[in-house]
């Protein structure tokens, strides 16, 4: 489907089945069940990255973890002789948090969250034959569903709230849901190796495996709403009204609270004085902190410490610098002698006579350091090996172990 259909038709409205037909490739290339057994025996594993279910209730981690014996004495590692036991009399395994575990799924994760300007995350569930995890339910983030082995019969019914949100979880509302999924589903479907289904958040779904083993990826999209807005809004209310010396004054000596009428003219004063806090609200501002508060939340692609650092301290005006992949980036207007780079969840404060060479880099994504404009050799350097040390530039390549050649005064444009 056209990005731009799914955009207006299907995005956080209603849910979309794709079969491996139409998508032409299955995501044996994302994860196996050879791979799941890896991470299951062989790979450390601890708590939460494993959670297990059966018949709708989640399993005490004390039944499926131990100590990692000699020299890794950590309590919660999983026991995989446990997790064998528990998946053979039909408990469901869920890896989760796999976009921060598994080398392609983090890349994976990582690159469709700077596609759709939202937060991702990934899980595993992966059930033994004929049998189902958890009873219906919601989530309160959308959910794009991969099925990588088995078949799973999947049941979805409409929302009992629409656009919940996470302070909304369906378990506030268990009588609701039971009730709902008793109803006619919109989508009744088997998914097979390959499909996908897209499920906006408070949609309700349950799934039941076939018989085989079954496993699909939940790709969990965390969007960022209005309410998010509202959020960053009523924090700069907060930071406001606190310098209104009308609202920190003390209630009367004595007052009685037990009746709504003594505290009416305190609560209108209040209204009126949170009222005025508001109108003075920049939006640009309440933009700015939920551009903070998303960002904090999404991963630019992981750097390699050992050999940036090396490679940090043996620059030459020769050495290329590239952007940090997916890293988010907001180059302010200079401000005095100072300009504000704002990386990720990061702001980093430079002198003024760096934004040209910051602003050709981010144009650019990639750009030798002796090609940074405006800057001396020298300051070239410093700002090169500050821009590498702090992960907002790589140099591509770099290996960790070579030789190291310090150059350049680290005092050079005060960076």
């Amino acid at each position: 489907m056209d990005p731009q259909v799914f955009a207006e038709q299907h995005w956080s409205r209603r849910p979309l089945l794709s079969s491996a037909a139409e998508l032409g490739a299955d995501f044996s290339d994302l994860l196996t069940l050879a791979d799941v057994d890896e991470l299951l025996s062989t790979r450390g594993l601890r708590t939460p990255f494993l959670r297990i279910a059966k018949d709708g209730a989640v399993v005490d981690t004390k039944r499926f973890t131990t100590s990692g014996g000699a020299g890794a004495e950590v309590a919660d590692q999983v026991s995989s002789d446990s997790v064998l036991r528990l998946f053979s009399e039909g408990s469901t395994v869920v890896l989760q948090g796999l976009h921060r575990l598994w080398p392609p799924l983090v890349e994976f994760a990582d690159q469709l969250a700077a596609d759709l300007g939202h937060p991702t995350q990934v899980n595993a569930y992966v059930t033994p034959p004929s049998s189902r995890g958890f009873s219906p339910h919601y989530d309160v983030h959308d959910v794009f569903v991969l099925q990588v082995a088995g078949e799973k019969h999947w049941t979805i019914h409409e929302p009992v709230l629409t656009d919940p949100l996470r302070s909304q979880p369906w378990g506030e509302r268990a009588e609701e849901v039971a009730a709902a999924a008793e109803r006619e589903p919109v989508i009744d479907t088997v998914l097979r190796p390959g499909d996908a289904l897209y499920l906006p958040r408070g949609y309700l779904h349950s799934a039941t495996a076939l018989g085989e083993i079954s496993a699909h990826l939940t790709i969990g999209v965390h969007p960022v709403t209005r309410w998010g807005a509202v959020e960053s809004a009523l924090d700069l209310v907060r930071t406001l009204a606190v310098d209104d010396p009308t609202l920190r004054r003390s209630l009367p000596l004595g007052v009685d609270l037990t009746g709504p009428d003594t505290t009416a003219d305190d609560v209108a004063a209040v209204l009126a004085g949170l009222h005025a806090a508001l109108d003075r609200v920049d939006p640009a501002e309440v933009a700015d902190r939920l551009r903070s508060r998303t960002w904090a939340q999404v991963r630019p692609e992981p750097v390699s410490p050992l050999a940036q650092s090396t490679a940090a301290a043996a620059l030459t005006a020769d050495t290329v610098l590239r952007l940090r992949p997916r890293l988010r980036v907001q180059l302010r207007d200079v401000v005095g002698d100072r300009v504000t780079l704002v990386a990720g969840r990061r702001h980093h404060d430079l002198p003024a006579e760096t934004r040209p060479a910051l602003a050709e880099l981010l144009a650019a994504g990639e750009l030798k350091v002796g090609d940074l404009p405006g800057l001396a050799a020298d300051e070239q350097l410093v700002l090169a090996r500050r821009l590498v040390v702090e992960s907002v530039a790589v140099v591509p390549d770099a290996s960790a172990g070579g030789p190291v050649h310090h150059g350049g005064d680290e005092h050079a444009a005060g960076v």
